[in-house]
């Protein structure tokens, strides 16, 4: 075998045998995202990044609990609009529009399935990346337990997304030391902030990403003036490779 190469953990994919959506679903969900209104000018941007291969399956209906109390938030923090986007299978990665209509978006959401395949982070930054030439983009929060590409390429976009001004919130699901390595390395290039995602930190990471929907809308005055916890929590830890485990 080849030596290992650092920061790059394999994983074992669960059960290979999983509901999968047909290209008629897929069709749909774009023909869906398609309709949904444009936002309007001046509105706040969060692209919220899913990994959606097998081995997230176990903790998917958890994830897109947190996820769901992240958009209602967002519903209450005024003009925010999110970008869905995710990556499973064969070199499948798709994002919606940004939009305002959070619940449509949240309901999208939930009928994603988990289907086996490595890891995209890299397709993920670089969308990113594209955005903010068309537009500000005020944070990317990135959900997932893997890290299988080139660690060093991913850094180099993590840092560009800093440098425009687009902050990573990393909340990383398990313990895999590798994958919270390089996780915390993103959000500290970024200037963003790194949490672990469990089913005991549940309550707190739905704070949390409550938080960074008020960030996303309003930036460092938003988060001090609300004061909660949650908020006070998420500014310490901003651009630090520090957070919550």
């Amino acid at each position: 075998m080849s030596e290992k190469k650092p920061l790059t953990p394999t994983r074992k994919d669960a059960d290979p045998v999983v509901k999968r959506s047909g290209p008629s679903e897929i069709d749909a969900f774009i023909r869906q995202v398609q309709t949904m209104a444009p936002v309007a000018s001046g509105t706040g941007r969060l692209i919220l990044a899913l990994d959606a291969t097998m081995s997230r399956q176990p903790t998917w209906d958890l994830a897109c609990k947190l996820q769901a109390e992240m958009f209602d938030a967002v519903g209450k923090a005024g003009s925010l609009a999110v970008q869905l986007v995710y990556f499973r299978g064969f070199d499948e990665c798709r994002a919606s529009r940004f939009v305002a209509d959070t619940t449509s978006l949240k309901n999208l959401m939930t009928k994603i399935d988990c289907r086996g395949g490595a890891t995209q982070i890299g397709k993920v930054f670089s969308h990113a990346l594209k955005e903010t030439e068309k537009g500000k983009v005020n944070a990317l929060v990135y959900i997932g337990d893997a890290m299988e590409e080139n660690v060093d390429l991913l850094a180099q976009k993590a840092g560009q997304l800093g440098l425009r001004g687009v902050p990573i919130f990393a909340f990383q699901e398990g313990h895999d030391p590798a994958t919270e390595t390089a996780f915390r390395e993103f959000a500290r290039l970024s200037k963003g902030a790194w949490f672990r995602f469990n089913s005991s930190s549940a309550d707190t990471l739905a704070k949390l990403l409550s938080a960074v929907a008020v960030y996303a809308t309003g930036g460092l005055k938003a988060l001090e003036a609300r004061g909660r916890p949650e908020d006070r929590l998420l500014i310490a830890h901003l651009g630090s490779s520090g957070g919550g485990g």
